[in-house]
């Protein structure tokens, strides 16, 4: 018997717009392969860094799908099945949608795939596969399998030694999708669990790839101080307040922290009220961010435009936030009414979603009615943010002006830079790309 695992690229422009240093291993997908039983043949198809072959003789192929890539995903999933094999979908958009995708597939898992999965392997050998495939109860996260990550296709990641700590989020923001997938309160790898991976891919440089890393701080606080002794540099996600608990931002600088992605999300404190982050305390960030380059942590804020609240102005009022709050790199998103999300809901009960194109669902249209501007007016307002924040005089100010001491420039100087012309680059192929069509 053999399985062919698919992560889908959205098209192949978007796969040459990702630089190397975007492309990321499919943690999820060798994470399933580690949960089937070794006397079945098991691979992984990226289409971000290598061709789909549709000759390909797998029995069953199973398609990890985000919203942005449903329609990719669906269109793979006809192929195979018409050449004869079974297929599953699985992954964010096939749990919030699963009557949807089940039209394109023999069968749905929902939610995670601990447990459904091998249920599902159980029952494709009976040939009495069913519909639909979920766990009562959230799988426990102890004495998991170690990820098959030899079967990443080599040379084709900048890093693959990624690994995660934890799922669900108690926060349950408006528009993000992770506690319908992974539920409302944070569940743990056991610290010894987390070492022991480590240890075993014998990397110095590690990913995070935890939608907050440090959510719990008791359970972070005795995580990084494991992760002391074992001398390696890391980075991942976590939200801001992290920089608020001046022991765990020290414990994080111990533990190897050299980078963070954070949700900054809007310096709007009517627009976070509307997605429900109270958390986030806009009058604190520029503090958070001092405090975390004083502990030589680089820092990727987070933004996103089109709240209600958000007016004309909201694009350049916060360029200049970040500017001012000497945020390393940032990430201008437009706000996406994803499918199981209480966005969504509010939209569609408002009759305001203009797009019902699922590819388009990438945090880079305008798929709704905004409130106080014009659908035109918010992508060109995002679209001026990329390209202000990452034009080549912007990079060389913000690059040259890191306040690190010596030893922390010259470690950090050559990967931000990298970063930041990644995203440069990223920018000009795509408006290239829009002129031509």
């Amino acid at each position: 018997m053999r399985i062919l695992l698919i992560s889908p690229g959205k098209d192949v422009y978007y796969a040459k717009r990702l630089g190397r240093a975007f492309k990321l291993p499919p943690l999820g997908l060798s994470t399933i392969a580690a949960l089937t039983k070794p006397d079945i043949e098991v691979s992984i198809l990226d289409e971000h860094v290598e061709p789909l072959n549709y000759d390909d003789t797998a029995d069953l192929v199973g398609i990890s799908v985000m919203t942005a890539v449903a329609p990719r995903a669906y269109e793979i999933a006809r192929k195979f099945k018409s050449r004869g094999a079974k297929v599953v979908l699985g992954g964010p958009h096939p749990s919030a949608l699963p009557e949807e995708a089940i039209q394109h597939c023999d069968a749905v898992v929902i939610g995670e795939a601990e447990g459904s999965w091998q249920r599902l392997i159980d029952d494709f050998k009976k040939g009495s596969l069913e519909k639909f495939y979920f766990n009562e109860n959230p799988p426990d996260l102890a004495n998991l399998p170690e990820p098959r990550r030899d079967l990443y296709k080599k040379g084709a990641y900048y890093i693959t030694s990624t690994i995660q700590t934890s799922r669900g989020c108690p926060f349950d923001c408006a528009f993000c999708s992770v506690s319908n997938v992974f539920g409302k309160r944070y569940r743990h790898r056991p610290v010894e669990d987390v070492v022991r991976s480590i240890e075993h891919m014998g990397k110095r440089l590690i990913g995070f790839m935890d939608d907050n890393v440090a959510g719990n701080r008791g359970y972070s606080k005795e995580l990084f101080k494991a992760l002391a002794p074992l001398k390696i540099k890391w980075a991942g996600q976590a939200s801001v307040n992290i920089a608020e608990d001046q022991e765990l931002l020290e414990l994080a600088e111990k533990s190897g922290c050299v980078g963070l992605f954070m949700g900054f999300e809007t310096v709007s404190k009517e627009s976070m009220g509307e997605i429900g982050k109270s958390h986030n305390k806009i009058e604190e960030f520029k503090a958070n961010v001092r405090r975390l380059h004083d502990h030589g942590i680089v820092v990727l804020g987070a933004f996103i435009f089109g709240f209600d609240s958000d007016d004309r102005d909201v694009f350049k009022r916060t360029v200049d936030f970040v500017y001012d709050a000497k945020i390393d790199l940032a990430q201008f998103s437009i706000l996406t009414p994803l499918p199981g999300t209480r966005f969504y809901e509010k939209l569609y009960s408002e009759n305001r979603i203009i797009d019902t194109d699922w590819s388009k669902y990438d945090m880079g249209h305008v798929v709704f009615k905004p409130a106080q501007m014009s659908p035109e007016e918010l992508d060109e307002g995002a679209t001026w943010a990329w390209k202000e924040f990452y034009s080549r005089g912007s990079i060389l100010r913000r690059v040259f002006g890191m306040k690190f001491d010596l030893l922390k420039v010259a470690l950090y100087f050559l990967p931000v830079l990298t970063i930041n012309l990644s995203f440069k680059n990223a920018i000009d192929f795509g408006q290239k790309l829009s002129q031509k069509s």
